[in-house]
């Protein structure tokens, strides 16, 4: 397990432990993160968990899918450091990642 810290727009901050091998999505709801929708379960057709990676981790990240990049338009407010959780498995090199999550999911 590797624990990530998620931190609402509010500044709320949510510390869950993750199962390595699962997707920061699949985590953020079962620890019953706000502010992740996951409307589509995690099929990446919907842009309903959305997050921003802080700069720190965002080389230790997988590059973007073509299907990622093409549903993170759909998403308001980009970053540099915006992902879509779904997009994202937990590993061990990830423990302690920090992402903050938009205001709103749309």
């Amino acid at each position: 397990m590797s624990q990530i810290i998620f931190i609402e727009s509010n500044g709320t901050r949510h510390e869950a432990d993750i199962t390595d091998g699962h997707s920061l999505m699949e985590g953020a709801v079962a620890n019953m993160v706000p502010g992740i929708d996951a409307d589509c379960g995690g099929a990446c057709a919907c842009a309903t968990c959305h997050i921003y990676v802080d700069d720190a981790w965002t080389d230790r990240l997988p590059e973007k899918s073509e299907m990622e990049n093409s549903l993170l338009e759909f998403a308001p407010h980009l970053e540099a450091g915006s992902r879509l959780a779904c997009q994202i498995t937990v590993s061990p090199e990830l423990a302690g990642m920090i992402v903050r999550l938009p205001e709103a999911q749309h």
